[in-house]
């Protein structure tokens, strides 16, 4: 597939042996040197602080797809204002909207806040499963079910475990009187893990009724799995690290779902080849899933997200070792899926929204991707196919975990910080 960034090499197709000599030199380098091997305990949006935030655009085109790769100046936009509608949250992660207007929250040590008529009601919800609250992991995204009038449920993605040894969970419960009851866990990655990052998390629910929830690939060198470092599993159909996922509303597998009979994949795969999506999002007019994930170094990505495909990572990327040194010598490959976008520098992208809302007329069609490291919210125009034809930085100054619309057409905003804000984004006047 055609793929041009202003950071791009010319396209090499070297030999696999190649590419093996590479991802083993690369495990004997971080294994002898401690200052890398910390990276295996700190997680990778602290390590794009490093990194100053990208701020350009430029642009290419072809039939298959559109990408942009930043370097300087990237549009501003100043058609809103900023609202602060609840402080003091402890890393907050993610929103879910009640039927009657009440809001849930999560705070990844663990609680999850109920928010009604813009006021943060003291008392955490009970119930909340036990979680595994270090580094990156912890209680994660929250989402309602689409007949919550009907059956009460909330959806809780949270990493679960230890630190030897630990994995995503994905429990729904009902909601009543500020509890939850009969909580059960409908999905739990296939294999436990080292350390303390890169557990995905985000939830979608499709026009299907069936949920997509992304996984991340198990964290960075010098952790491994079987003996190659653990992001290789983000091409191992058979495990659940690094990829995205699709279940029924009660956990068992859609019969339609691309690999649901197939001997070598796990039926719960719904894409694979990706690193760590922690933005995802449905265009329902075109039912068109939309996920941004964090590259390492660089090469950060927005994807159009298509059931049974490879997304690539680490086979292509346009990301380097936090070391500097090469993931892989290429960045493109035919039959794998090139992004819409490539951040270089990192924004560390982390919450997604699709705006079809009435109180921003102008941006309807729009993406918006929160960024920990750039501090903003990128507004992404799309023309009619899904390319990518422009960039605008809403500046926030505060590492952005979620943005999400709200059922009043308008945006709301998470910041991760010990004492985070729900921020609200209103059109000039109200």
């Amino acid at each position: 597939m055609f793929q041009y960034n202003l950071f791009s090499q010319p396209k090499q197709k070297p030999l696999n042996i190649i590419y093996c000599f590479i991802t083993r030199g690369s495990t004997i380098f971080f294994r002898t040197t401690m200052a890398i091997a910390l990276l295996g305990t700190v997680s990778c949006t602290t390590k794009v602080q490093l990194e100053s935030p990208t701020v350009a655009q430029t642009q290419s085109k072809s039939t298959v797809n559109s990408s942009v790769s930043n370097n300087q100046n990237i549009a501003s936009t100043s058609d809103y204002q900023k609202i602060t509608v609840v402080e003091n949250l402890e890393h907050p992660w993610g929103i879910a909207w009640l039927p009657d207007g009440a809001m849930l929250i999560t705070e990844r040590p663990g609680r999850l806040r109920i928010v009604r008529d813009g006021i943060l009601d003291p008392t955490p919800i009970a119930g909340v499963p036990q979680v595994f609250a270090v580094s990156q992991g912890g209680l994660l995204d929250v989402s309602v079910h689409p007949r919550f009038t009907e059956n009460r449920w909330i959806y809780l993605t949270y990493s679960h475990g230890d630190r030897s040894a630990n994995r995503t969970r994905i429990a729904r419960a009902r909601l009543e009187n500020n509890t939850l009851r009969n909580l059960k866990v409908i999905f739990e990655v296939s294999q436990t893990k080292p350390g303390a990052q890169h557990f995905g998390s985000r939830l979608v629910w499709l026009s299907d009724g069936t949920l997509v929830a992304s996984i991340g690939d198990g964290g960075n060198p010098p952790i491994e799995f079987n003996g190659e470092f653990i992001r290789q599993q983000a091409q191992n159909r058979n495990s659940h690290l690094g990829k995205a996922i699709r279940l029924n509303d009660d956990g068992s597998i859609p019969s339609n779902n691309p690999f649901a009979t197939s001997t070598d994949a796990k039926p719960a795969v719904w894409s694979y080849g990706h690193r760590n999506i922690q933005g995802i999002t449905l265009d329902p007019a075109k039912n068109r899933i939309w996920a941004t994930e964090h590259g390492s170094r660089g090469g950060d990505e927005l994807n159009l997200i298509e059931g049974g495909e490879n997304y690539g990572w680490p086979v292509v990327t346009h990301s380097r070792e936090y070391s500097g040194g090469l993931i892989s010598p290429e960045k493109s490959r035919p039959g794998l899926i090139d992004p819409k976008v490539i951040w270089t520098p990192s924004i560390a992208p982390s919450g997604l929204a699709f705006y079809n809302g009435d109180r921003f007329p102008q941006w309807r069609g729009n993406l918006f991707a929160g960024g920990l490291v750039s501090q903003d919210i990128r507004r992404i125009e799309l023309d009619e196919a899904g390319n990518v034809i422009g960039q605008h930085s809403i500046p926030v100054g505060q590492r952005v975990r979620d943005v999400r619309q709200g059922p009043d057409g308008l945006l709301y905003i998470l910041t991760d910080r010990p004492n985070g804000q729900l921020i609200r984004l209103e059109p000039v006047g109200g």
